[in-house]
């Protein structure tokens, strides 16, 4: 008979109507699947063979995991005296093995299951009993009873898929889930399925047909099956995301803008003539790529990236200064208090009588410099807010405070977003849409970013980048100190931060917490620095103390944290800056836009707990006058340690686009594009960023191609079904609009 439209089982259908209430539910509450679309994207983590176990030697602690393993032996014991049983089987993989325990009438129920021979998937969390890794009354699956010859050898030349899983809902049930799910969509012709690749494209790049490569996926045969599934499926999501990302940058250049061409013998003019020194070639070269696009009539859109201390704060300020020559006003917004009052700082100070437009003693070209904060009093952000409205300032850093409703500007012609990576699509599209037309957009990160993560993440954006030190900039030498192998090299790290100080220098340590009244982390009985597995990461307030009357007695110690007020902040930064204080203990707060060219050592405690990108940070903050940096890495994380490799890492090379590859590498993909890419849902379940870099390339190139040709997708269908399914559906209109 033949099945209805309506019977077809569809990729946004709920789980609940498919696999039934309870088991919908497990999955989720503990997997995030919601829909059969979700479930058919849940690909395995990896594949067992039929002749293959799992090293079961490497297996982490306490974490919970799924193994193939074969029962070694298996021994019902008694202890109590005799009035408790528990079967102890020892299943092995030829590299290690690992003990399964079960008590009472589990004990009886398995022991004639779990016999010399038979061969299962196990899964349970990882514990040690007896020096031995033990799993405790774990779930499992046999792979080998008895169910006819047909099934036996059906199960031989298969590859067994292992899922992502959790405690409550094992691989072998997702196995199931998905094979139901397969069923159902092979029992309709796979007619619910949408395929978001142009035939021309799939045909022309020799990929799998979708159905194809879902069933290589979830149940191959061989490994070039797999490796087929992956090939199409990788395609599909750069795909999809590339052509979000080309329509956005299509809209942009159908949208009108002010042409900002700045004016000869302005204000730019007048800031380069008082330069006490040269711009580096990148800057220049940086500058030209702005202004050409600040001159046309479409808003530009460009991210300008580059290494810690490479002057990217100095070509946003002379491409703000162009804009003011040009009438309009510019905007930059940071992501902190503390980063946005070192902006004004700074910018004030290389700007001087610049900065000081219809103020008695400013320069005729001059113009005023604005702060705006949610923090500031009441007098003051009236002040700032009539400035804007009446265009007495040109330039004005702010926080998310600038985004507000009561904030108007004269006539915004540039938007400075600094720290991208800290703002979503709404947060830099709000402060755009304060423009009487849309004003031009120079987005900052000083997080370098591989060229992968860029066409991926900021697709949208033109790139720009600053490779080049400006001259005077001295090179930095990091260490790593290990406190716990090696004690005497922390005693060695505080007598270098006193040469220093001596030699007329200051210096910087980073903690990674604020102190013991924080929420959550006050130290519980047993737990301090005796127990440093168990311990709280050190803290500002604590260090801070410690150093001041142990080991950097006699200096000035300052302390400066996020939860101090604002001018509290302000007034310890003016002084360090002015060295007044010798050493600064803070936490991440000086992590960007902190420059004082005196500060030579910087000393960051519990590195590890610090990310590679982020370390890279901190360490910029020294070396930026005509002194060698140095930069100390303590930890006590063992020398064996995933985290001291990540130290040595950022130890071993001061380039960080090289970092900024290792620190991908580390973290899950969907925590760096999740940030970056607000508005729209993390979709890379098969495609690695830091590996896929071709399928991207190409993936950006035809889908320029199609939006060019057809910017509405009229002609795809499928496609504008999948780019449904890609964005949030509240927050799309920020994408369309830009």
């Amino acid at each position: 008979m033949r099945r209805t439209p309506e019977s077809t089982v569809q990729l946004d259908q709920p789980l609940k109507k498919i696999l039934g209430g309870t088991t919908a539910k497990v999955m989720a509450e503990h997997l995030g699947l919601h829909t059969a679309g979700d479930l058919l994207h849940h690909y395995p983590r990896r594949y067992a063979e039929r002749g293959e176990l799992t090293r079961l030697a490497d297996l982490p602690l306490d974490e919970h995991v799924t193994v193939v393993a074969q029962v070694s032996k298996a021994a019902m014991k008694t202890f109590n005296q005799g009035r408790g049983v528990r079967l102890e089987v020892v299943v092995t993989d030829g590299s290690g093995a690992l003990t399964l325990v079960f008590f009472g009438r589990g004990a009886y129920a398995r022991e004639k299951e779990l016999v010399p021979g038979r061969r299962g998937m196990f899964a349970g969390k990882v514990s040690v009993f007896n020096r031995s890794r033990q799993l405790l009354h774990p779930d499992y699956e046999l792979l080998d009873r008895d169910s006819g010859a047909e099934a036996a050898a059906d199960f031989a030349g298969r590859l067994l898929p292992l899922y992502p899983a959790c405690k409550q809902f094992q691989s072998w049930k997702l196995t199931k889930a998905v094979d139901t799910l397969l069923d159902l969509f092979e029992a309709d012709g796979w007619r619910g399925l949408v395929d978001p690749l142009p035939p021309a494209l799939r045909e022309g790049r020799g990929l799998a047909e979708l159905p194809d490569a879902f069933r290589k996926v979830h149940r191959p045969r061989t490994k070039a099956d797999i490796e087929d599934a992956r090939a199409r499926l990788k395609w599909d999501e750069a795909f999809v995301l590339q052509v979000a990302l080309a329509r956005r940058r299509h809209a942009e250049t159908q949208l009108p803008a002010v042409a900002r061409k700045p004016a000869p013998g302005g204000l730019l003019d007048a800031f380069d003539a008082k330069l006490p020194f040269t711009l580096t070639d990148g800057q220049r070269t940086v500058s030209a790529e702005i202004f050409d696009d600040l001159a046309t009539e479409h808003p530009m859109h460009r991210l300008l990236q580059g290494e810690v201390g490479s002057g990217k704060t100095m070509v946003a300020l002379r491409a703000m200064l162009a804009v003011v020559d040009a009438g309009g006003q510019a905007a930059m917004l940071a992501p902190t208090e503390v980063l946005a009052q070192q902006h004004h700082r700074s910018i004030t100070e290389m700007m001087g009588e610049l900065a000081e437009g219809g103020l008695l003693g400013g320069a005729d070209q001059g113009t005023k410099v604005v702060l705006l904060t949610g923090s500031m009093g009441a007098p003051a952000r009236r002040r700032a807010l009539l400035d804007l409205t009446t265009g007495e300032a040109g330039i004005v850093i702010g926080t998310h405070a600038l985004i507000e409703d009561k904030v108007r500007f004269h006539d915004l012609g540039l938007v400075v977003v600094d720290e991208q990576h800290r703002f979503g699509v709404e947060q830099r599209d709000a402060l755009r849409s304060k423009g009487k037309q849309p004003p031009h957009l120079l987005v900052m990160t000083a997080t370098p970013i591989p060229r992968t993560v860029a066409m991926t993440v900021f697709g949208d954006l033109e790139t720009s980048v600053l490779d080049q030190l400006p001259a005077g900039r001295s090179p930095i030498a990091t260490h790593v100190v290990p406190a716990k192998d090696k004690p005497h090299f922390l005693t060695r790290a505080w007598e270098r931060v006193r040469e220093e100080v001596e030699g007329g220098h200051q210096a910087y340590v980073v903690c990674p917490r604020i102190g013991d009244e924080e929420e959550g982390t006050k130290r519980k009985p047993g737990e301090g620095p005796d127990d440093p597995e168990k311990r709280p990461p050190l803290a500002v307030l604590d260090v801070a103390a410690q150093l001041a009357k142990g080991p950097l007695a006699g200096l000035r110690v300052e302390v400066l944290h996020g939860r101090m007020q604002p001018e509290a902040k302000d007034d310890v930064m003016r002084r360090f800056a002015a060295g007044e204080v010798d050493v600064l203990v803070a936490t991440t707060v000086i992590e960007v836009g902190v420059n004082v060219p005196n500060s030579t050592v910087m000393v960051i405690m519990d590195a590890d707990r610090f990310g590679v990108s982020q370390l890279h940070q901190l360490r910029g903050r020294v070396g930026r006058g005509s002194a060698p940096g140095l930069c100390l890495l303590v930890t006590e994380a063992g020398e064996a340690s995933p985290a001291r490799a990540r130290l040595g890492a950022v130890a071993g090379t001061l380039d960080g686009f090289e970092l900024s590859r290792i620190d991908l590498e580390q973290r899950r993909e969907g925590d760096v594009l999740g940030q970056a890419q607000s508005g729209v849902r993390s979709s890379l379940r098969m495609l690695t960023v830091i590996d896929d870099e071709e399928v991207i390339a190409a993936a950006r190139d035809e889908a320029a191609a199609v939006v060019a040709a057809d910017p509405e997708l009229e002609s795809f269908p499928a496609l504008c079904t999948a780019l449904d399914a890609l964005l949030d559906e509240e927050r799309e209109r920020y994408l369309d609009k830009g």
